[in-house]
């Protein structure tokens, strides 16, 4: 039997957060569990949560009054390390799509997206995938490479840059291996070391920093 996936609604618009909720309701996989008009509510409420209705993951909108999704997912992540966000949004600038990413947000999705792709999308961000469309994955990289970092002061290794750079390619610890020829476990191995020397925390945070070192060339 699948999971089911408890989900909080953050939308500062009553009508986007009922037609989400009715829409969501019908997905046998997620149950809503909650709702909120703006993000400086959500801390509240996650405290106040019973345990059966605490949430797996927040879909969240990203222009609100007051505190919006940025903040509020860096206001989350700091009381509720492990939870799930997505933001949920209609613009696709640059700077909001690293600014979310970089915040901690696993996925950014526009609310052109098709049903579909929205519940693909939280059941990816449940598991911790990064789930982002072909303009998104754009906008973010574009983001980036206009936000320079000045030089490399981490000691890394050139066998770490090579894996990160093959991380920043999106290459599971499989794939890396395979395309330097060591194994799972030396690979798993760099990218403690990555994260080590570069205090980030996970995978997506070494990508961002390979792209805004410039490292990364696009096609």
């Amino acid at each position: 039997m699948t999971d089911i996936i408890k989900v909080l609604i953050v939308d500062d618009h009553e009508m986007v957060r009922m037609g989400l909720k009715t829409y969501l309701m019908l997905e046998s996989s997620i149950e809503v569990v909650g709702e909120a008009d703006n993000g400086s509510k959500v801390i509240d409420w996650l405290k106040n949560a019973a345990p059966e209705q605490f949430p797996d993951l927040i879909l969240m909108d990203l222009m609100m009054p007051i505190m919006n999704g940025v903040e509020t997912t860096r206001a989350v992540l700091g009381e509720f390390p492990s939870m799930k966000i997505v933001i949920l949004t209609s613009f696709l600038e640059d700077d909001l799509v690293v600014d979310a990413v970089e915040a901690g947000a696993v996925s950014y999705v526009l609310k052109t997206v098709s049903a579909d792709e929205l519940i693909y999308a939280l059941q990816g961000a449940n598991r911790g995938m990064p789930v982002m469309t072909g303009d998104v994955s754009q906008a973010l990289t574009r983001g980036i490479r206009q936000r320079t970092v000045q030089g490399d002061s981490t000691g890394m290794t050139e066998r770490e840059k090579e894996v990160l750079l093959l991380i920043a390619e999106g290459k599971s610890n499989k794939d890396i291996g395979e395309e330097l020829h060591i194994s799972i476990k030396t690979v798993k191995t760099h990218v403690s070391n990555l994260l080590m020397k570069c205090d980030l925390e996970d995978r997506t945070q070494l990508a961002i920093y390979a792209h805004r070192k410039g490292w990364v060339q696009s096609e």
